[in-house]
This record gives structure tokens, sequence and C-alpha cells, in this order.
């Protein structure tokens, strides 16, 4: 791989993570819009929901096809185009006259704001190598961050300026950034080209070569699954009695998950220093306990917010350490890497999402906190497998 000199510094590394923030948070801005959104273009309550679904679906859709271009080109090239594109969708949604306009605007938006996941891989391979995990963690600071900010400011802008102006503040924003890291990154090419039907199979021959991958993906998956149970579901908890909360003070409530982008940069650190394995199995044990926090939560705002920050912390504390775990299984490799451990963290997600609101309808709160132990605890077993796994490979060097 060749790269230019400066590789990272201190202010390149939170521009990537702001250029992360803004991709991924774009995604989130329709869910406090629904409402002025079906009213603005006449249309259902349904209809302005579909647009959450498709920017999920186009986002999953380009870990799996677009990430792995990481690993063909070179990545500062790759990451400006994406960034533009979806800043192209942004602008699209923000003029939008229908809800059809709006929802292909939400694809495209949605379907290149995997340049943020082209990213994370990038910082670790621009860092030194004792400073990787750092690196990964600072730029998910970023992310974590977009995405919790997202929603307020979305409804905060619209409050200003009516739905659309969040979209297009946001696109104005995404050229801008695009820019400075078209000037800040460093040039990244793979050692040798291969095409990209290559590119595809061997995210199949990655999955079925390294143990770790299959098992910290699945760790990632079920961890996440567990948490999107509760981002389903807590609206309807606090919404109904006793708290009675509008979409503003939900929102505030919502916030709290700000600890969990300090985890990410603390995870990061503790990587560098080889106790990834020991964040993670941490991570995985506060999960597990921030169930019993959040089941207290139904009749006590004090343990609902305590169960949040707990929630919060253990899903970074596991999802970095696993980022920086699978990072290192083949460096040249980390874009389909990367995209193979998101696309089933992503899975992970909507099956946590839909099985919460499911336990939702069927046994309420109690039904929620049942569903999300049970996926805690299988992480928790997931995480042993992969700690016998990690020390076969180490007895048995290739």
């Amino acid at each position: 791989m060749t790269s230019t000199r400066p590789v990272l510094t201190t202010p390149v590394l939170l521009l990537m993570a702001t250029a992360t923030g803004l991709c991924v948070g774009g995604n989130y801005f329709n869910q406090p819009l629904l409402e002025s959104i079906a009213v603005a273009l006449g249309t259902s309550h349904s209809a302005a929901a579909a647009t959450v679904t498709v920017a999920q679906v186009s986002y999953g859709l380009g870990l799996l096809f677009l990430v792995p271009l990481g690993d063909m080109f070179d990545k500062r090239r790759l990451t400006v185009g994406l960034m533009l594109a979806a800043a192209a969708g942004q602008a699209l949604s923000g003029f939008a006259p229908t809800i059809a306009v709006l929802a292909v605007g939400t694809a495209i938006a949605g379907l290149f704001s995997v340049a943020a996941q082209v990213l994370v891989p990038f910082a670790a391979t621009l860092a030194e190598p004792e400073r990787s995990g750092q690196a990964v963690g600072t730029v998910m600071s970023g992310l974590v961050l977009g995405i919790l900010l997202a929603r307020s400011v979305a409804g905060l802008l619209a409050g200003i300026g009516g739905w659309a102006t969040v979209y297009r503040v946001s696109a104005a924003a995404m050229v801008v950034v695009a820019l400075a890291l078209w000037r800040a990154l460093p040039t990244s090419r793979p050692a040798e080209r291969i095409g990209y039907g290559t590119t595809l199979r061997s995210l199949g021959t990655l999955v079925r070569t390294q143990p770790r991958l299959r098992t910290r993906s699945l760790l990632g998956a079920l961890s996440f699954a567990s948490v999107s149970a509760l981002f389903s579901t807590m609206a309807f908890l606090l919404a109904g009695e006793p708290y009675g909360f509008d979409e503003v003070q939900i929102g505030l409530v919502g916030l709290a998950g700000v600890a969990g982008a300090v985890m990410a940069n603390l995870t990061g650190r503790l990587a560098d220093r080889g106790l990834a394995q020991l964040a993670s199995g941490a991570g995985a044990a506060v999960l597990v306990l921030s169930w019993a926090a959040l089941a207290a939560g139904a009749h006590s705002l004090a343990w609902f917010l305590i169960g949040m920050v707990a929630i919060d912390l253990a899903l970074q504390a596991v999802h970095i350490s696993n980022q920086n775990i699978v990072y290192a299984l083949a460096p040249a490799a980390r874009s389909r890497i990367n995209a193979v451990y998101m696309t089933t963290y992503f899975i992970g997600a909507a099956a946590g999402s839909a099985l919460g609101a499911l336990a939702w309808t069927s046994a309420g709160w109690t039904g929620v906190c049942v569903f999300g132990v049970a996926a805690a605890v299988a992480t928790a077993l997931v995480w042993l497998v992969d700690l016998r796994v990690a020390r076969r490979a180490v007895a048995v060097p290739a």
C-alpha cells in the first residue's frame, strides 16, 4: 500500500470522526420528523415511516456491496466520492416535492453513507500500530455522537425552517467535509488490484478461514440485537404510564447514550494495550446486568437512565473491541472484513428491533426485558467461545 505523509495527525483524525458522524447520522434525520413529513407531503403515516426502512435497507446494501471497494481502490478517492454521492441524496431529500422523491433521496443517502465504514478501517491503517485502537475508538466516537445528535438536530432545525432544513444543511456540510478530507487524507492504494467479483467472493473465503471473524461478528450481532430491542420500544414505555413523556422528553432521555461515545475512545485505548478481550468480556457482563436496571426502569426513571448509560457503555466496549480484533486478522483485507462484520452487526440490529417490538406487543416491557437479557446472555456465551478460539489460535500458530 502506498501512502503519503503525514499519515494521521489529531486534526485529521477528528475530521474523519466528524465525517463518520455526518454520514451515518443522516440516516436518522427522518425518525423524529415523520409527522411533519406526512403533513407537508400530503401522505400517510405509514408511507412516511417507510422512509426509515428505506434508509436501513439501503445502508445494509452499501455495507455489503460498497464497503469492500476499500480493498480495491484508493480509499481517499472512494471516501470522498461516496460522501459526495450521499450529500446529493440528502440534497434531493431536502427539496423533495413528493414522498416518492424523498424515498429516492433517502435511498441514495443511505446507500452511500457507508463512506463512514470505509473511514473506520482506514483510520486503523493510517495510525501507528500502537495507536490503531485509539484511532478506531476516536472515529467511532464521532459515529456514535452523529447518531445521537441527528434526531435532536433534526427536530431543532425543523422548528426553525421546516422538516427539510436538516437535509439541506447536512448536504452542504457533507460537501465541505468531503473536500476537507480530500485535502487532508493521504492516498492509500492496495498493493495489488483485484476484480469486484473476486472481491465479493473473497468475503465468503474470509468467513470460512477466519474463525474469530465468525465469533466476533456473532458477538457483535447479538449485543446489538439486545440494545436494539431497547431502542425500538423505549418510546412506548416512556410515552405511557407512569411517565407520559412527549417526543422531546423521550429524545432527551435518549441522549444518555452519549456515554457510549466516551467508552468507544476508552475501549480503543485498552485495545492498544492488548486488553480487547478483557474489555469485550466486561462489556458482555455489563450488558447482562444493564437489563436488571432497565427492568426496574418500568417504574423508576433513575433506574431507567442507569440502565441506558450501562447498556450503551457495554455495547461500545464490545463493538470497538470486536473491530480492533477483526481488523488485525488480515490487514490487507480490512475493508472486506469490515463489510462482513458490519453486515452481520446490522442484521443483528434489525432482528433485535423486530423481535423487541414483537416482545412488546406480546408481553409489554417485561417481554422486552426477557428478550434483551436473553440476547445479552447469548453474547456472553459467544464471548466464552471466542476466548477458546483465540487460545487455540495462539497454541497452534499458522
